[in-house]
């Protein structure tokens, strides 16, 4: 990223005059075939074609362009794929660096999804999957071999939130293996706040559905590479037909201008809520990385420049389903869905057995139910007022 702080660059990123053509924001340029005007232009535009030429719609067009150059800059890449959505950035990010008799090694907290494109496509294809505990640290180069092609990290776990040691595990498979390529779902940090290439990782994922979109209307995937990997993503996730329409890639650049205010309210909404909900009785733990106590703290305060909306807390108690459904089904400001990143609270749970079914490496250390929030923008007291009112639910 540039010299500039990171709002600024958020403002900025991908506004240059060949994008907006005289408006605030990027043109949005809807086309699948593109005319030139001569057989030399034509043959200039297939040269570069990889390199933000306009020169057929699956490549892209200037409102792609845009918003690819905004990501590169933001991640500090040297260039950004989209995809339609996260699933497909994890899952064609992978496949373009595997072939048959490799192995994966990933994240045992790892997105459900992307385990089971693990379990199903690729063990299809003969490629192998290790999961490790991802709180292993640098003890990971124990299972780094020759054969290793990828390694995937996440951070933090999914659901249940803890931080692993990112810099230590790419440290250890580096010194293990320097040519596995290491890709980490930077969801949670929306590409800013853990700056994934600057720890020597090589492709940043992420589902721009969440933060990047911001209001939980559109799908789209991003991952920007490093040099080392770049041409390799570009070429191969372009023979796979990834690609995104016009009007997705114009709501994404604009959902950038507005991240940094929105990640700054998601983290002072999240962690208020989170500071109060240690202090109810019914809670046996909080699950934030931004909050001491939770697991991998310590490397949230190092890597991390701050914290979303995404956290979860433990009961003392496993609830009946009958409780479950009376706690969820009642709620005034949080409603139920899946993804997360949008304006809006959300609150799903999770029994313990369920969780175990879903970590194949690292099972869950407690016998409560987990409650999983996304704090969205509203007043932190209605949100409070919201919760109160649901644990009083629970004591009927």
């Amino acid at each position: 990223m540039s010299s500039e702080k990171l709002n600024t660059t958020l403002v900025s990123a991908g506004r240059d005059k060949r994008y907006c053509q005289g408006s605030v924001n990027s043109v949005i340029q809807r086309a699948s075939s593109i005319v030139f005007d001569s057989v030399e232009q034509k043959k200039a535009a297939t040269a570069k074609r990889g390199e933000g030429e306009l020169f057929y719609g699956r490549r892209g067009t200037l409102t792609h362009f845009s918003f690819q150059d905004a990501m590169t800059e933001l991640e500090g890449g040297a260039g950004c794929v989209l995809y339609p959505c996260g699933a497909a950035a994890i899952a064609n990010t992978i496949l373009s660096f595997v072939k048959t008799g490799d192995n994966v090694l990933m994240t045992g907290g790892a997105y459900e999804p992307t385990q089971a494109f693990c379990d199903d496509i690729l063990a299809s294809l003969g490629v192998s999957t290790t999961y490790y505990d991802p709180m292993l640290g640098e003890g990971i180069g124990e299972l780094v071999s020759p054969s290793t092609s990828v390694v995937f990290l996440e951070s933090p776990n999914s659901i249940t939130m803890e931080v692993p040691d990112i810099p230590a595990i790419v440290r250890a498979v580096r010194a293990k293996n320097p040519n596995a390529v290491i890709i980490m779902d930077n969801t949670w940090a929306a590409g800013v706040l853990f700056k994934a290439l600057d720890h020597d990782i090589d492709i940043s994922v992420q589902a721009g559905t969440k933060y990047i979109i911001g209001h939980s209307d559109a799908m789209i995937g991003t991952a920007v590479a490093n040099a080392r990997t770049w041409e390799t993503l570009r070429e191969r996730s372009y023979l796979m037909g990834q690609m995104v329409d016009a009007d997705t890639a114009y709501m994404a650049s604009r959902g950038l201008r507005t991240l940094g205010v929105r990640l700054k309210q998601h983290h002072e909404n999240s962690v208020a809520i989170a500071e109060w909900l240690k202090a109810r009785p019914e809670v046996a733990r909080v699950n934030h990385p931004a909050v001491e106590g939770s697991i991998g703290h310590e490397h949230f305060v190092r890597d991390f420049s701050g914290a979303c909306g995404l956290f979860s807390f433990i009961l003392k108690d496993k609830l009946s389903a009958e409780k479950v459904a009376n706690f969820l089904d009642n709620f005034t400001h949080f409603s139920m869905a899946y993804s997360w990143g949008g304006y809006e609270s959300l609150i799903l749970a999770n029994q313990p057995e369920e969780l175990n079914a879903i970590r194949p490496a690292g099972p869950v250390d407690f016998e409560g139910t987990l409650v999983r929030l996304h704090i969205g923008l509203e007043d932190v007291e209605d949100l409070i007022a919201d919760l109160d009112a649901g644990f009083a639910r629970l004591a009927q």
